[in-house]
């Protein structure tokens, strides 16, 4: 199973959406030879339960968290908002609809690779009350004119594109000169190889434990369910393609043609305890945890990442999980 990256442990999750029908094997099978139909396959089925499955929100605690994000990457805060905001890869809207509600963004557009995604995101903008563009598009070939927009952002988006730089050099063009961008929730190298490890193993433990008979009938998910998860992780390894070394990561960009380019890295131990929670409540059935262990998860993950700030004054950067990166395009 995965993680949203970044986004810790889940709050009090509200009532699962009616699920969607899985990837099939035959659609799996196609996919390891187009991974731009992976990416559409996998994205759109996810689309409908994404923002439940992994607990986004867009209340108070992701917008703060959004908005931290952005400025822990960016330095400092800038005089905001940005007039004219790209979301690149936007999913479902977290990272822009919540820097809107922050007051970081003004006029938001949102776009990626999946139509059931950019559905998604504007309807969740419809239920906030803002009215955005969305348009599908290759991360590659952003469908912009140049020097269109104040800021690009992005969440979790660039380790699903085949060629990184080609993607940066797109964003550059369709900022304006001296407009920056802005790209949160990457994976490391490191941190992706002990969060797999620990959440497969949490994995096989939680549905081998919750199967044995006197839990099995309060704990575990159906095995249609597990089937499915099955699946979907095996369409995951397809359409998550790179990992980051933070130091190689800024390389690309600087190449792509960005200046003033700096990354952050954020969760160690907030990673090592995050991958494992959510691994465990994404394995275990619907409502059986309840609201005290949504909130001790919750409580724990914020507090292990105030602990992560101070280690990231000893600790090297390529050990923790996330990586962040900003740059501008030359005035």
């Amino acid at each position: 199973m995965t993680m949203a990256r970044g986004k810790g442990p889940a709050r009090p999750a509200p009532a699962a959406p009616a699920p969607v029908a899985a990837a099939s094997a035959e659609d799996v099978a196609r996919a390891y030879d187009d991974n731009k139909l992976a990416q559409v396959l996998y994205h759109d089925w996810e689309a409908q339960t994404y923002d439940h499955k992994w607990s986004i929100s867009f209340d108070q605690r992701c917008i703060d968290y959004a908005r931290d994000r952005f400025v822990a990457i960016t330095g400092q805060p800038e005089p905001w908002p940005y007039g004219s905001a790209l979301e690149l890869g936007a999913g479902t809207g977290f990272f822009s609809l919540n820097l809107k509600q922050a007051g970081v963004l003004d006029e938001v557009h949102v776009t990626d690779l999946s139509p059931g995604m950019v559905e998604a995101a504007m309807a969740n903008a419809e239920r906030l009350g803002f009215t955005v563009e969305g348009r599908v598009a290759d991360a590659e070939r952003i469908p912009y004119d140049d020097d269109t927009f104040d800021v690009v952002v992005g969440h979790a988006v660039i380790h699903h594109v085949p060629d990184v730089e080609a993607a940066f050099r797109e964003v550059l063009r369709v900022l304006k000169p001296g407009g920056r961008f802005v790209i949160a929730g990457e994976p490391t190298t490191i941190g992706h190889w002990y969060a797999r490890r620990l959440g497969r193993l949490t994995w096989k433990a939680t549905t081998a434990v919750t199967h044995l008979p006197p839990l099995r009938e309060a704990w575990a998910r159906d095995r249609e369910e597990l089937d499915e998860s099955s699946r979907a992780a095996a369409l995951e390894a397809v359409v998550d393609l790179h990992t980051f070394d933070p130091g190689d990561l800024a390389r690309t960009a600087l190449r792509a043609g960005a200046v003033d380019v700096q990354t952050k890295t954020e969760e160690l131990t907030a990673a090592l305890f995050g991958w494992p929670v959510r691994t465990f409540e994404a394995a275990v059935r619907p409502g059986a945890l309840g609201w005290g262990w949504a909130m001790f998860a919750y409580g724990s993950w914020r507090r292990l990442s105030v602990l992560d700030r101070v280690l990231s004054r000893a600790v090297p950067d390529r050990f923790f999980y996330n990586v962040g990166i900003t740059g501008v395009k030359p005035g």
